[in-house]
């Protein structure tokens, strides 16, 4: 491994091999319903609560992954995952019952990449050969912690976003795959003072930037580069600050750049206001949508910018500022 600047570049191969999807009802409504893997008939997926829900769809879409890698579970590393709720409970829950070596991980939003990058480490480390990532968020199971009850029917301003209920997992492996890992930045937190729990994405937009600008000047690549640039998830709001400061710098932005949080629902048929959040939202269009893309070989070269929104609801009682985070991994096509 090589590294300039901030960002990580990968000697050896890092691959991904297989990749598995699995949304709630809402989701699989909206644009990238086709693809994804397994839509839930409802969003308990038979369980009695939410949360015990949410920890259904990371088994699910880690079993299926799994299955999909032609790898038997016990050859699978160690198991890279997180989610939005207290002590990450979706996950551990899930990781009782897959049995894995388990790290824990927390980004908010940037979890997916983060645990991309952390895999994709270990494997040029020598450490793993296949190690598998999730990252997963539940609308119900989210609302109840960060904001009100859903029985309560608060009404959520224009900025706000909805949390996906979705999971993505992804198998990793060091000797075969047809999407690559090819180098990583491991972001670092700003603040740009945004209170505002409904306004998510205006909290990270700033992370986003400083990162991908990062990135750029230990590449020693630009815009131009890539066939898609996508964070996930600052929506319409943080997506718009992104490139205003981009455009600030003389990079224009808006060709090849989007966000998992404006592709995983019809944005105004929806009623999800300023777009997409959570853990799961950029890992399901992740599974569904890029890597695909980039087996088909439709897609060359990706940069997947994981954003996170770092705050609790005890921060936010407080009265404290929403630190911002992005994790981004550059993906290419290996066909």
């Amino acid at each position: 491994m090589a590294k300039c600047g901030d960002t990580w570049f990968f000697e050896k191969p890092v691959y991904i091999r297989s990749w598995a999807s699995c949304v709630g009802t809402k989701e699989g409504e909206g644009p990238l319903g086709p693809d994804f893997d397994i839509v839930g008939k409802d969003n308990r997926f038979g369980q009695k609560t939410w949360e015990q829900a949410e920890s259904r769809m990371v088994q699910i879409a880690c079993q299926k992954a799994v299955f999909k890698s032609g790898l038997k579970p016990q050859q699978i590393g160690c198991f890279l995952g997180g989610d939005l709720l207290n002590q990450c409970i979706s996950t551990s829950f899930a990781a009782r019952q897959l049995g894995w070596q388990t790290i824990g991980i927390y980004g908010a939003c940037s979890t997916m990449a983060e645990g991309i990058l952390l895999a994709s480490a270990l494997i040029e480390s020598g450490l793993e050969k296949t190690p598998l990532c999730a990252a997963s968020s539940h609308f119900c199971t989210a609302e109840r912690q960060y904001r009100y009850p859903l029985e309560y029917g608060g009404q959520r301003p224009q900025t706000s976003q909805w949390t996906a209920t979705a999971c993505g997992a992804v198998v990793l492996d060091g000797e075969q795959g047809k999407v690559r890992v090819t180098a990583a930045t491991a972001g670092r937190i700003y603040d740009p003072g945004i209170s505002d729990t409904n306004n998510m994405g205006a909290a990270m937009a700033q992370a986003a930037y400083e990162t991908i600008a990062s990135y750029f000047k230990d590449s020693g690549t630009s815009p131009a580069d890539y066939d898609l640039i996508v964070t996930g998830d600052l929506s319409m709001v943080g997506k718009d600050i992104v490139e205003k400061l981009f455009r600030d710098d003389g990079i224009d932005m808006s060709v090849n750049y989007n966000d998992c949080g404006l592709l995983l629902y019809y944005v105004n048929e929806q009623d999800v206001h300023s777009g997409g959040s959570g853990c799961g939202c950029s890992a399901a269009v992740l599974c569904a949508r890029i890597l695909p893309e980039l087996e088909k070989g439709n897609l060359r070269r990706v940069l997947f910018c994981g954003t996170g929104a770092l705050l609790s609801p005890t921060s936010a009682n407080q009265g404290e500022s929403i630190p911002g985070i992005c994790h981004l991994v550059c993906l290419e096509s290996a066909v």
